[in-house]
């Protein structure tokens, strides 16, 4: 994308926002504020949400995840079957249509995938399966922090039915897996916690907890590169503190503040029960379906990210084996776009891929704000042509973390792709 193309939210303005985090969001254009509660992704937020689900997407459906989309409008039938519709409703968006009937605003889907695969799913051979989306919900809930706390998000959540507890516990693990590499290679930094299944029911469920300066639960954990130890203050059973030895690594803990990105639980037959969904056994007996769900918070996540790794410059996103979430992998900084730098530039932009490449061309900007603008979006690699390139005809490769190093132009695409 061409910088004189490409609309730009970027501001140097702030606006007295709650948090260091939200504030540095905002700056850097992700997103615009649509009313407490609500907010609304620009085209470089959209381009960082969309390569986050991508990487949901590609995981779920690695181990076996059969992609759905379930309406977000729902009548109140299935809610008051389940039992949900008092519990819930004072989160959910509720109202009557025009024929008097009680809807609401999903917030989210357990009894949706009951109805969906209801009178479809009826044998022991027809499951194990998991079936998921990535969908907007909405919760009245009170806005606080940015992207953690809003009205409408995006979940992506999964639902798997079984017909022994035995092959729940399997798919819970494989599913728990596949979260943490999910998380590895945003380039997160988490642990696993137990959790309360509150309003959810069921039997079992963990929380994905990333440790954050400002977060909405206070956790214990240990600090230790791949141990995932840890409770929060809403962990049942909780009995290791600050300061005590980690029971896996041996490390000792430390105490601050987490955001819970993901959520994974074990429902048994809590929504089959009621709604009685069952399977016809090889016996030829029936037997209640059980189930698990999954869910993990896309704008929880990009917050969390922004949170972890941004700076006083502006964004800074991991760079992992499986590359970075940045809104562009690379931009070219031309001292001035003209004559043979104008040239060299183009060149390089065409080679790179001008998908994920933001060239500075735009002549209204002076050198200093095209580095403060691309350290602002968190570009993990500039391609700078400077005066090195009029003397010596190399570009210099600069990382978001300032490390250097000069090439000729002809081999920057061979190793932006390393």
């Amino acid at each position: 994308m061409r910088r004189s193309d490409a609309t730009l939210f970027t501001s140097r303005e702030t606006e007295g926002w709650e948090n260091d985090t939200v504030e540095l969001a905002v700056r850097a254009g992700l997103v615009r504020q649509f009313g407490s509660g609500l907010f609304g992704f620009t085209p470089t937020g959209e381009r960082v949400r969309r390569k986050l689900i991508s990487r949901i997407r590609t995981a779920m459906d690695g181990i076996g995840g059969q992609a759905i989309s379930l309406p977000n409008l729902q009548y109140s039938d299935v809610w008051r079957q389940s039992g949900r519709w008092e519990s819930f409703e004072g989160e959910m968006f509720t109202f009557e249509n025009r024929e008097g009937q009680a809807m609401c605003l999903a917030p989210s889907h357990e009894e949706g995938i009951v109805h969906l695969v209801e009178g479809t799913v009826r044998s022991y051979e027809d499951v194990p399966c998991l079936l998921y989306q990535v969908e907007r919900k909405h919760r009245d809930d009170h806005p606080r922090n940015g992207l953690l706390r809003t009205k409408e998000f995006t979940m992506k959540d999964a639902y798997s039915l079984h017909a022994t507890d035995a092959s729940l516990d399997g798919w819970y693990a494989r599913v728990r897996d596949a979260y943490c590499r999910i998380f590895d290679a945003v380039g997160l930094d988490f642990v696993v916690v137990d959790a309360s299944n509150s309003v959810m029911g069921g039997s079992t469920s963990e929380e994905f907890v990333a440790p954050v300066e400002t977060g909405s639960e206070e956790l214990v954990y240990c600090q230790t590169d791949g141990c995932r130890v840890g409770v929060t203050d809403e962990s049942p059973g909780t009995t290791l503190r600050e300061g005590d030895t980690c029971p896996d690594c041996g490390a000792t803990l430390v105490a601050g503040e987490g955001i819970e990105v993901g959520h994974v639980f074990k429902l048994g037959t809590r929504y089959s029960e009621p709604a009685d969904l069952t399977l016809d056994t090889a016996d030829g007996s029936k037997q209640l379906v059980r189930m698990g769900s999954y869910g993990i918070g896309v704008e929880r996540l990009l917050h969390t990210l922004v949170e972890q790794h941004g700076d006083d410059d502006g964004l800074r996103w991991p760079v992992t084996d499986h590359g970075s979430v940045a809104p562009y992998e690379v931009s070219i900084i031309p001292l001035e776009y003209e004559g043979d730098l104008a040239d060299a530039a183009d060149r390089i932009y065409d080679a790179c891929g001008r998908d994920e490449v933001l060239l500075f061309d735009d002549d209204d900007q002076t050198i200093g704000e095209r580095f403060a603008e691309s350290d602002l979006l968190g570009i993990p690699r500039k391609v700078i042509l400077g005066n090195s390139f009029r003397e010596t005809g190399d570009v210099e490769l600069e990382t978001r973390d300032g490390e250097t190093r000069f090439v000729a132009p002809e081999v920057v695409s061979d190793v932006v792709s390393e």
